[in-house]
């Protein structure tokens, strides 16, 4: 019931909680159920309600009693009862000394003693407790410095904030402080710098209007030398925004100071050439950056595009042109392992069996760390297979096996090995030796979380109640003092029992990331249980990770993510009465829905490998890739998918589906 009233806060869910809370007044259980209550109300910013369930929860909390304390405290704060918040907060460290929430009290504390003119007094409190940094802090620190007299220090901090952390919610709010301060005697401005940066910082994050705006800024104090480099990044930014006239002009006002400058102002007008669908306008303008500036990094991404248009064309040979060069002229550029792979792969599918053995050979021996080189020992191998050659065959077939044993590859490189006529151990082929071991596996253990830990008990209780951050945040603090490995699997197992698998799965891919590529006695089964919920699996797995309110870019909606236009047609064909796109949120609806459509894919092209490259990128496009040339098995089809996005997607699947397979058996 606490965990419905937390995702949903209606009026039915409040009233089962607190129904229970009454009935367990007098026990723990009870306080638990206040806590959620008032901590739902919390949420909801209704801080004078919260007020009255914090204050039922306080006499028997006991172990959660910090949780309670800080919650009503904050409540207090924010309605208005600053004696009752400042009461609360003054002897939180003495209480709960051992809390994780001490650090969010001093906070919660500064603010209130800033509110009842004791500014000196939140100065002393938050100076002691600076690292590591945290947003919040410096805001509540630098306006106690500006309420104690203090302008100097005030613009110190709340400037550190603004400049080195735009993206948090205090950046913003710190703005107007920094204005008022700014016009005190003796504060210099900020300098060229700590503005370049923060503004760089937007960009990165995509936030492309306050990127403008503050590089805007910038360019008015730009001086001559720094000028060009601040015009092309607001063209960038308005380019990112679809103001595209307005970058057009700046780039054509742009002063060129050096070849690198050129080459970039020539790659951001390819970039809206490309952003129009005017792909012989962009060609050309590789062709004059190649002229330009052959050594500057524009080039290499410039021509990895034209590569791209040039294959989708399939105008095969001036794509490997293309990824050949960039291969050649930057080839410890980060463009290098996928560009020479496109080039081999290619010229497989052009007929030339010597020009893709040596670039497969060379991805192994240049790239041995790359996403490709899985399929280039593959490759490599079938190619000797082809050739008769059944002893190198089988060795880089048993290379995939060991290596990469649960991704794409690794199956259908066992099941080819099982069919040559070779010895168990086949000769042994230096190249292999590139190919580096398994690394970043932690030594994990099947061992439950330390019952006698006061912190895993604590979790427990909040986990009981609904509260899955704090108790999450307990448990990470207890795999911190017990140095133990068994963190990861007992919040993965929080999270599904509470029906969270998308969290749950992301849990143990940052855990475990190399978890693809090693048998699966390497890991206890709970964990692969964990990666891999048992549902309708792989798909579900790969595009949505099991969240039925995940939304793609693209406005694709729910589990299996359908499109809201998809998800009407087929809701008509189900008969389906008053759909809305809202209802695919729904799991039951969009499984139903998502099978039928998915189901429709597999019947039209016979195939789950076909149907998935249709069910991500559309059937007409699957026809027009069967219709670019023969193809000796399913394998060579889906590694010559031109889309990425749809290729990786295909292959993923497929190579959940194989996990599942052994997980969970053959449905």
């Amino acid at each position: 019931m606490a965990q419905q009233l937390l995702q949903n806060r209606t009026p039915q869910a409040y009233a089962g909680v607190e129904t229970f809370a009454r009935k367990h007044s007098a026990e723990d259980a009870g306080s638990l159920a206040w806590l959620a209550v008032g901590y739902a109300h919390y949420l909801d910013r209704d801080f004078a309600k919260a007020v009255d369930p914090l204050s039922r929860a306080k006499p028997h909390a006991g172990d959660i009693g910090d949780y309670v304390a800080y919650y009503l405290a904050a409540s207090y704060q924010q309605s208005g009862r600053l004696p009752e918040a400042v009461a609360t907060l003054s002897t939180f460290d003495e209480t709960f000394p051992q809390s994780l929430l001490v650090r969010d009290a001093h906070v919660l504390y500064a603010n209130a003693l800033l509110a009842d003119n004791r500014a000196k007094d939140a100065v002393a409190l938050l100076e002691r407790d600076r690292e590591p940094v945290r947003a919040d802090l410096e805001l509540a620190l630098g306006r106690a410095y500006a309420a104690a007299g203090d302008p100097a220090k005030a613009v110190a901090v709340l400037r550190h904030l603004y400049f080195t952390m735009p993206l948090s919610f205090e950046a913003s709010a710190a703005q107007p402080d920094l204005q008022r301060l700014s016009a005190t005697p003796g504060i210099a401005p900020p300098t060229f710098a700590e503005r370049r940066s923060r503004a760089e910082t937007l960009a990165r994050a995509k936030r492309y209007p306050e990127a403008a705006d503050a590089y805007r800024d910038l360019l008015r104090d730009a001086s001559a030398n720094d000028k060009p480099a601040m015009q092309l990044a607001l063209a960038e930014a308005l380019h990112h925004q679809g103001q595209n006239r307005d970058a057009r002009q700046l780039l054509d006002s742009l002063p060129i100071t050096s070849p690198d400058i050129a080459a970039q102002r020539l790659f951001d007008t390819g970039e809206m050439q490309r952003a129009s669908n005017d792909d012989d306008g962009f060609l050309r303008t590789v062709e004059q950056i190649r002229q330009t500036a052959p050594t500057s990094s524009w080039l290499e991404q410039a021509l990895l595009y034209a590569g791209n248009i040039y294959l989708l064309r399939h105008d095969y040979d001036k794509a490997i042109d293309c990824y050949r060069e960039i291969q050649t002229r930057f080839p410890q550029g980060p463009r290098a392992p996928y560009a020479n792979w496109k080039a081999s792969w290619l010229s497989l599918r052009q007929g030339r069996a010597s020009d893709a053995k040596n670039g497969f050979e060379q991805q192994i021996a240049l790239y041995p760390n790359s996403n490709e080189v899985v399929a280039a020992l593959y490759w490599r191998g079938r190619l000797a297979e082809e050739d008769g050659d059944q002893p190198m065959a089988a060795a880089f077939y048993q290379k995939i096996n060991e290596r990469f044993r649960n991704y794409y590859y690794g199956p259908i490189a066992r099941e080819r090995a099982s069919k040559l006529n070779v010895g168990a151990d086949p000769p042994h082929y230096a190249i292999l030796d590139h190919v580096p071991p398994i690394s970043g596996m932690p030594d994990v253990k099947n061992d439950p979380p330390p019952e006698d830990n006061l912190r895993v008990e604590k979790a427990r209780l909040l986990e009981n109640g609904g509260l899955l951050d704090f108790a999450v945040r307990e448990l990470k603090a207890a795999a911190e003092e017990e140095k133990g490995s068994w963190a990861p699997a007992e919040i993965a197992r929080m999270y599904q029992d509470a029906g969270r698998y998308d969290i749950a799965v992301e849990t143990m891919k940052r855990a475990i990331p190399s978890y693809f590529a090693v048998d699966l006695a390497a890991l206890p089964r709970s964990y692969w249980e964990e990666l891999f919920p048992y549902m309708v699996a792989s798909l579900i797995r790969q595009e949505s990770e099991f969240n039925p309110n995940a939304v793609s870019n693209k406005s694709a909606l729910g589990l299996m993510q359908l499109l809201p236009r998809v998800g009407k047609g087929v809701a008509k064909q189900e008969k389906l009465k008053h759909f809305a796109p809202q209802q695919l949120f729904t799991p039951a609806v969009n499984l139903q829905l998502g099978t039928r459509y998915f189901r429709s894919m597999v019947d039209q092209f016979g195939g789950f490998e076909y149907a998935l490259a249709a069910y991500n990128a559309g059937d007409d496009r699957v026809r027009d890739w069967q219709a670019a040339g023969k193809y000796r098995d399913i394998q060579e089809f889906v590694e010559s998918i031109p889309f990425t996005e749809t290729r990786e997607y295909v292959q993923a699947i497929m190579r959940n589906a194989n996990v599942y397979r052994q997980l969970y058996g053959t449905p």
